[in-house]
């Protein structure tokens, strides 16, 4: 029976045909915190992609009835089903470079390669922060304590929508430089502490998590990373 998801606890979906992969992977996952629900085929993981909301998806490149990429396609182009924007991850014994990378290209937010270490199971887990935290896109509270007068707030956020404005035109450009990528988020992050922008700091913890994975252009998940900006400047003040 799947587990609801909760604040406190990823909430996994681990779908793979072997067993003992399964009980590695869910032991680990168990380990590091989190709630895991298995599939032991294709059919079985989008059943439940489609009627539960995961933190993170594991799924495994081969498997009868579907593998990942199908999975990912058809979760990806059904609005109705409720995983269908979530973090996955596509996981496989067999993947040279360029076949790792056409998977990230497809939306996969990283490929875990088995046999696994725990250290790469505790930098996959990671992947589910932003699905597990439900933020709005500005905390006003947050924002005045750590700035003080609501008229300090205003003018930080209309430098904010000014910053993400830029970074919004060169995100495709600085995708091809990790280290200057890398500068402007860690500046973006301060930003946004001093302006309440809680949604979008935990998509820069993401995409820094990425970078520290050697991710690098395509690879990134500058979708949803562009997409949380977009949300953030509508409701930035305009000066």
């Amino acid at each position: 029976m799947p587990y609801p998801t909760s604040a406190a606890e990823p909430y996994l979906l681990v779908a793979d045909d072997d067993a003992p992969t399964r009980c590695f992977l869910g032991d680990a996952f168990r380990q590091f915190g989190a709630r895991v629900v298995f599939a032991t085929n294709g059919n079985e993981a989008l059943a439940l992609a489609r009627n539960e909301t995961f933190d993170l998806l594991v799924l495994d490149c081969r498997m009868p009835g579907a593998g990942a990429v199908e999975i990912l396609s058809r979760l990806r182009n059904d609005p109705e089903a409720n995983s269908s924007c979530r973090p996955a991850v596509a996981s496989s014994a067999e993947l040279d470079i360029q076949a790792q990378q056409s998977l990230l290209a497809m939306g996969f937010h990283a490929v875990l390669l088995k046999p696994c270490t725990l250290a790469d199971l505790r930098g996959i887990l990671a992947l589910a922060a932003v699905g597990l935290r439900n933020v709005p896109v500005l905390d006003d509270g947050q924002a005045l304590h750590t700035s003080g007068t609501p008229s300090v707030v205003q003018a930080l956020r209309g430098l904010l929508r000014q910053e993400l404005l830029a970074i919004n035109q060169e995100l495709d450009e600085l995708a091809l430089d990790p280290k200057g990528l890398e500068a402007r988020l860690h500046k973006l992050r301060s930003s946004c502490g001093f302006c309440g922008a809680t949604s979008l700091s935990e998509h820069i913890v993401s995409l820094q998590q990425h970078l520290k994975l050697d991710h690098r252009g395509a690879m990134l998940p500058l979708v949803d990373f562009r997409r949380s900006m977009q949300e953030t400047i509508e409701v930035l003040p305009i000066e």
